[in-house]
């Protein structure tokens, strides 16, 4: 069976998702007392999005042809996407105003409910996850799929730097709502937006977002401020 290129981006993402509504009805039967779930930990269901998704991206690596050996981008390119990703990590910290959110987020706590202690194995994972897998999964679905499929949806031989300012800008509004806060979540959006479409490769976004989200979760860490996680 051939897989369409837009499955191939899709997929990972909708599991990722996906995984919001089975935290909620999880949570829901919880609260019904279903027996099976009275000693159930909702944080490890965390683990188990992003071992599946990481499987779907192996599994289905081959396909993006987009991912294949970084070649042609320049040193600054590199030094672009570290900075673009420090300078969204520090406008994500400062957004959190209430009128820069939508509604409340939990976070994600690694500590014990009882002994108050931090669950190291869980932070590993989270970090793991944030940085390294989350990065590669919404780059593929935000901006080498949506962005490039609002111009034609023949999208894969859509150059980036072709892509015009109604398919940026609704692009950067669909990342921002999948964010708690929507305006750190909004300027994000533009800034992996143009790096993709400046550099003409999508390691360089991966690259900004990985670093945002690693500095996001060691900052988490340090200040114990897990509603942003």
């Amino acid at each position: 069976m051939t897989l369409s290129p837009a499955f191939c981006r899709i997929f990972p993402f909708a599991i990722y998702i996906g995984f919001f509504a089975i935290a909620g009805a999880l949570e829901f039967l919880q609260g019904q007392g279903v027996p099976w779930l009275a000693s159930w930990d909702p944080r490890w269901l965390y683990p188990t999005r992003i071992l599946l998704v990481l499987l779907a991206l192996v599994s289905l690596w081959r396909h993006y042809s987009e991912l294949a050996r970084p070649s042609g981008v320049k040193p600054l390119d590199w030094v672009l996407g570290v900075v673009t990703g420090v300078v969204v990590f520090v406008l994500w910290i400062n957004l959190a105003q209430d009128w820069a959110t939508i509604g409340e987020s939990a976070g994600y706590n690694p500590t014990n409910p009882k002994s108050g202690a931090i669950d190291w194995t869980l932070v590993a994972i989270r970090i793991f996850g944030a940085a390294m897998v989350v990065p590669v999964m919404e780059e593929l679905f935000w901006r080498s799929f949506v962005m490039r499929w609002l111009v034609e949806q023949d999208f894969i031989k859509i150059d980036p730097a072709r892509v015009g300012f109604k398919p940026f800008f609704i692009t950067a509004v669909l990342f921002a709502s999948e964010h708690n806060l929507w305006l750190a979540g909004l300027l994000a959006g533009i800034a992996y937006n143009w790096l993709y479409m400046r550099t003409r490769n999508l390691w360089v976004p991966v690259l900004a977002h990985t670093v945002t989200n690693g500095l996001l979760g060691l900052w988490v860490i340090q200040t114990g401020n897990w509603q942003f996680w």
